[in-house]
């Protein structure tokens, strides 16, 4: 049985995971609340934020008293409990496993070699970086964007269902954090299409704006 009206409050950071949860409710048409904790150095959103997410990680989403920490989870929440929705594949759909596996690789295949790269690029003090482990990513991101552009595009515009569904939510944020880092400019022309299909995407633009 549906929720029949969401009470959802996302905690919210620009180019964090909570735009792809964002977007997916932009997606939906959902009604939402954004909280964007104050991001202080080694102390994220302070007692408050730490109450709620002892990692004092974004994003976090409340919803009727639901607490949920990861990004995946919070689409395959609001696609479950605020469906049908055409983001989310069905059992009696033959592209289900396919959606299933994409689904997941945003989160598990791909964003190993993603964080490395950021970590030891961008994020980490530049004494923590090891250009070595920067290197290293960023060849296995090669390979992983030729992977998208062969099993995952050939002869489709979206992942799964010939539509676009909550796995391209997934793996479309992690060609995000790439474009940011200037790492996808070399992508397959297949890949370098599927995101400017996405760019276009009105929930998108107002899911990344800030």
């Amino acid at each position: 049985m549906t929720n029949p009206s969401p009470d959802i409050t996302l905690y919210h950071a620009p180019r964090s995971r909570s735009v792809r949860v964002r977007w997916c409710l932009e997606e939906m048409g959902l009604p939402y609340r954004l909280e964007r904790p104050a991001f202080n150095h080694g102390d994220v959103g302070g007692e408050a934020f730490r109450a709620i997410n002892p990692l004092q990680k974004v994003p976090a989403m409340t919803d009727h008293g639901v607490l949920i920490l990861e990004s995946n989870a919070m689409v395959d929440y609001l696609t479950s409990v605020y469906g049908p929705t055409s983001l989310r594949a069905t059992p009696d759909e033959p592209d289900y496993a396919r959606y299933l596996e994409w689904l997941h690789y945003g989160e598990a295949s791909l964003s190993m070699c993603v964080n490395l790269f950021l970590g030891h690029s961008a994020l980490l003090p530049e004494a923590q970086r090891n250009p070595g482990i920067a290197k290293w990513s960023k060849t296995e991101i090669d390979k992983h964007l030729n992977h998208i552009a062969e099993r995952g595009l050939d002869g489709r515009e979206w992942l799964a269902c010939d539509r676009f569904t909550a796995a391209d939510l997934s793996v479309g944020y992690m060609l995000f954090l790439l474009k940011i880092m200037k790492a996808l400019s070399d992508a397959p022309d297949a890949v370098q299409a599927y995101w400017s299909r996405i760019a276009e995407r009105p929930a998108w633009r107002t899911a990344s704006a800030d």
